[in-house]
């Protein structure tokens, strides 16, 4: 979203000005007239000009407000909104409540547009680094409904069952890359600490240097002579990638990637299936159209290789086509995920359908999950062994030769 400064009538006919974070200049328009004001003009606002304005452009890692966080608040305005409070006085005791200091300026901000006449889900979708799309269209769907703590429920209950799928694929990554960390810092002391001290003491008895030494020394030297240029180029490519991965090329391209992997490829497209079919079914349950669940659904995925299928599937929806046959030919949709839905699509009970997918298909993250740790653990325990087995080579084998002269 870009920051657009506008200037508009009030209905005193008093001129007012300010600025507005919006996704287009129609957007920016649409977003200050929801205030109750007459949209006279709106410019982009230039931030290229000093250093502040580079940065705040900047793709930022991760979201303002912690997933526990927006559980809590969550349940705390659904709590307050079911006894009845209104919804004025449930932001003003949220934020005297809330610690997190960039979820308490939300707060704040939408307790005034409230107060301005724009609707719940106009407030909320202001602030798309707090509150992601799929929340806000959650929030509309209850506000238009008049179910709106209900709704609030099933969006608890997905926020909480996103946040398990991704701590237990975490879980699973964590051991193996620490000791993954472990072996590579073993690899570079020993490298460059204690194998040259070795080799001047082999040197001055006379024994003849092994092959598995002289790679040693090849690399330590290498290592010496360019490893400022290695470190200095292996920054400036991890901050590059970082960057571009955040890129919609950048994340198109590492998500096939990852997904065209062994293992990791498959427990991704079984986790992006428990997204799916979860999300959709909640959403299908809450009223919200397949063309406007697609939409949401392509911005919450969290894989954009998926999320360029859905594109494909909504337009195909456009053209009046049901969802179960561009489903059938896209690409990373299993055929039961795609004859579970058209049974769902046919017998009018899709909602239904979907849950049973997103039933399935958590089972199959969870064994999916413990398989690629159980695989992980051989191929890291290789690794290690021909680690130790490479030193002990270089090391001892010529210590021995060295024992046998003396």
């Amino acid at each position: 979203m870009a920051l657009y400064q506008f200037k508009a009538i009030n209905e005193n006919g008093q001129p007012v000005s300010g600025e507005i974070e919006a996704d287009s200049r129609d957007a920016a328009l649409g977003l200050v007239a929801g205030r109750g004001l007459i949209p006279q003009t709106a410019k982009k606002k230039s931030g290229g000009s000093d250093i502040m304005g580079f940065l705040n452009n900047l793709p930022l890692p991760g979201r303002l407000v912690k997933t526990k966080d927006l559980i809590l608040f969550t349940k705390q305005f659904k709590t307050m909104v079911h006894a009845g409070v209104s919804i004025v006085q449930v932001f003003q005791i949220l934020e005297d409540q809330t610690e997190n200091p960039h979820l308490r300026k939300a707060i704040a901000r939408m307790v005034a547009d409230i107060r301005e006449g724009r609707s719940l889900y106009q407030a909320f979708s202001d602030h798309p680094r707090i509150f992601p799309r799929l929340y806000c269209a959650m929030i509309r769907a209850g506000e238009e409904s008049g179910a709106l703590p209900e709704i609030m429920d099933r969006l608890i209950y997905v926020i909480t069952h996103e946040e398990k799928v991704k701590n237990d694929i975490q879980g699973a990554l964590r051991y193996p890359m620490f000791v993954l960390a472990v072996l590579g810092g073993a690899f570079l002391v020993l490298l460059t600490f204690v194998v040259p001290r070795f080799v001047d003491i082999f040197e001055q008895g006379g024994v003849e240097i092994p092959l598995p030494t002289r790679i040693c020394m090849m690399m330590y030297t290498f290592l010496s002579q360019f490893g400022g240029y290695m470190l200095l180029t292996a920054g400036v490519l991890v901050v590059a990638g970082f960057y571009y991965v955040r890129t919609d090329t950048g994340r198109l391209m590492k998500d096939r990637l990852l997904m065209g992997l062994p293992l990791i490829g498959q427990l991704l497209v079984k986790s992006a299936m428990s997204r799916f079919s979860s999300i959709f079914s909640i959403l299908q349950a809450s009223g919200v159209g397949v063309l406007e669940s697609l939409r949401v659904l392509t911005d919450t995925i969290d894989n954009a290789a998926i999320a360029v299928e859905f594109k494909k599937i909504r337009s195909q929806l456009e053209e009046g086509r049901g969802i179960s046959g561009p489903l059938r030919r896209a690409r990373y949709f299993p055929p039961m995920v795609v004859s579970m839905v058209a049974i769902g699509e046919e017998s009018g009970n899709l909602d239904g359908m979907l849950k049973e997918i997103s039933d399935h298909y958590d089972a199959e993250v969870e064994y999916a999950t413990k398989r690629l740790a159980e695989a992980l653990g051989p191929l890291l325990m290789v690794a290690m062994s021909a680690m130790v087995g490479f030193f002990i080579l270089a090391i001892f084998k010529p210590m021995w030769e060295m024992a046998n002269i003396v």
